[in-house]
């Protein structure tokens, strides 16, 4: 073999390392995705998680759901963090795990850095909603009634720390009256169902289309959604702000993580696949039909909502005194 033959064979072997990483990621995926759901199956969040799976099917392949609901998502959100950065692996996570676990638990088991957001799909507006013996008919008539009767009255949550207890929490700051009490429920299904019974007053959940018939069949009344716009599926509803609760701002967006380290070329493909899908007037549309507000996004604007959203509810949490083990 001549000397320049030999040179030529050493400098291709040399590239090989190179090469493997872009060949890598250019037949990515090259097996089935995970897509961790810190939360029940049911939930608002693993709704849009699995619709955005099926649709996943003709760009991404299979992507297979795993439902991790303890500790209030902490759990599945922290084995999505310390997964491999190779984008096989991937959480749908919402603002009560990329935001609220890692500033009210004393040890958070992950911090905000430990992912990188590819795609916030929609927000799901929270709201005020009442029994129907309830005697008011709008925000400021609550906030008159609950003034007036606080040391009687409570309302229910989906839980300890979720997003639906810091939105009532927040509404006892607004309104200075710290004696309302809280009736943390295992999810949101048992304390609507509970609401509509008659059995609390008030919740603080997120609006639902099954929420929305009992609304329209007048067994509850959801006096205002706590979002700075409308719903589109309910343009009737005024939000908190119009009815003159200024600051009462909760909602949960929901979107696709990965873990620190995937590659730019992957984020980029699971982000195109989620624009196209987003695109899709049906796929809109079922997310509106769901109680939800779809949102164009992608991976700048994702890390700048959660950005925003950890600035805006890390004074609200340490001014109501608010912490986890």
């Amino acid at each position: 073999m001549k000397r320049r033959d030999v040179l030529a064979l050493g400098g291709s072997l040399l590239a090989l390392p190179l090469m493997r990483p872009a060949l890598a990621q250019t037949s990515y995926p090259d097996r089935p995705i995970r897509l961790i759901v810190p939360f029940a199956p049911g939930g608002v969040t693993d709704v849009v998680g699995r619709r955005w799976a099926e649709r996943m099917k003709t760009s991404l392949g299979t992507v297979f759901v795993e439902n991790k609901p303890q500790g209030g998502g902490s759990i599945g959100a922290a084995e999505g963090a310390r997964a491999q950065p190779d984008g096989h692996t991937l959480v749908f996570g919402n603002t009560s795990t990329q935001v609220l676990i890692p500033i009210v638990m004393t040890r958070p088991p992950y911090e905000p850095k430990d992912f990188i957001p590819i795609h916030i799909l929609c927000i799901s507006p929270l709201c005020f909603v009442v029994h129907e013996s309830v005697p008011v008919r709008s925000l400021p008539e609550l906030i008159t009634y609950v003034k007036a009767n606080s040391a009687k009255l409570s309302y229910g949550s989906a839980g300890v720390g979720t997003m639906t207890h810091l939105a009532g929490e927040l509404f006892k700051q607004l309104i200075d009256v710290p004696d309302l009490v809280h009736v943390p429920y295992k999810g949101s299904a048992p304390g609507v169902g509970d609401l509509v019974s008659g059995h609390i007053p008030m919740m603080t959940p997120n609006v639902t289309p099954q929420l929305l018939d009992f609304h329209r069949q007048g067994r509850v009344r959801i006096l205002a959604v706590m979002t700075t716009d409308r719903m589109k599926a309910a343009p009737d509803i005024p939000t908190a702000e119009e009815a003159g609760l200024k600051g009462q701002i909760s909602y949960l967006f929901n979107g696709l993580f990965a873990p620190a380290g995937t590659p730019q070329p992957v984020i980029q493909k699971i982000a195109q696949a989620t624009h196209a899908a987003m695109a899709e007037a049906e796929f809109r549309k079922m997310l509106m039909d769901s109680g939800f507000e779809p949102l164009e996004s992608g991976p700048d604007e994702a890390a700048r909502m959660v950005a925003e959203e950890q600035a805006r509810w890390a004074p609200i949490i340490k001014k109501i005194g608010f912490k986890m083990d």
